[in-house]
């Protein structure tokens, strides 16, 4: 396995905090800036080593007693729908991607709340002002951009924040229109990241954590193949 090559640098731990994946657990994080006169290089660095990214710091889980979270990509050259997946993408085939640079607007803002109030009401994020989102999309150090999707007629469907790496793209965040959830808006960005990825020569989507005990994680698992990083470097998982 290749080595990677990890800058020396200040790292530090967040305060235990509860785990809003896992009942009666408490979690906590290793974090460093990324800053540095290259740092698109760091983030790559960092990310093959299970790092992800929000806003100019790197993180990664270092719970007490809990492996839970695991990183975890998608092969895009070797990947291949599942029948339920070419489903997904059959019925948001008409959607328009729009790529934009990192920058907020009222527009998204309006969306992203309506998604939050309707899957994530009693999470942190739900409190967050347009101060707050603009600061999550735009105060990124490194390469990144939007996603839009749209419909036909114009209305805006979702958004994705991704990062864009060396050997991928990493999505940082997405949000969609709530009432749309019977087409499965999230299996179809990841869909989409995929084949962009695909098409832009690159061989993974970073999809950031997975947790086997939570039902919330197990669709990242099922657009295969995907890879997790063990203690033996990144490897395929084949349950």
């Amino acid at each position: 396995m290749k080595r990677v090559e990890i800058p020396s640098r200040f790292f530090f731990s967040t305060p235990p905090a509860p785990c809003p994946y896992l009942e009666d657990k408490m979690e906590r994080k290793i974090v460093t800036l990324l800053a540095g006169e290259d740092p698109d290089h760091l983030h790559n660095a960092l990310s093959l080593a299970g790092f992800r990214r929000s806003q100019d710091l790197a993180y990664r889980p270092a719970c007490e007693g809990c492996n839970a979270c695991i990183p975890i990509r998608v092969q895009t050259r070797a990947f291949s729908a599942s029948k339920s997946q070419r489903r997904v993408w059959s019925k948001n085939r008409l959607l328009k991607a729009i790529e934009r640079p990192a920058i907020a607007t009222d527009e998204h803002f309006t969306l992203f709340k309506k998604y939050l109030l309707a899957r994530h009401a009693e999470g942190g994020m739900a409190d967050m002002a347009f101060c707050d989102y603009q600061a999550m999309v735009e105060d990124s150090p490194v390469q990144s951009q939007l996603t839009e999707f749209r419909r036909e007629d114009g209305t805006l469907y979702a958004v994705c924040l991704t990062d864009l790496m060396d050997d991928g793209l990493s999505l940082v965040y997405s949000f969609y229109d709530p009432e749309e959830e019977k087409n499965s808006p999230g299996s179809f960005i990841i869909l989409w990241h995929i084949l962009q990825a695909r098409y832009l020569a690159m061989p993974y989507v970073y999809l950031g954590y997975w947790i086997a005990e939570s039902p919330k994680m197990a669709y990242k698992k099922k657009f295969r193949p995907v890879e997790i990083l063990t203690k033996e470097g990144w490897q395929v998982l084949f349950s």
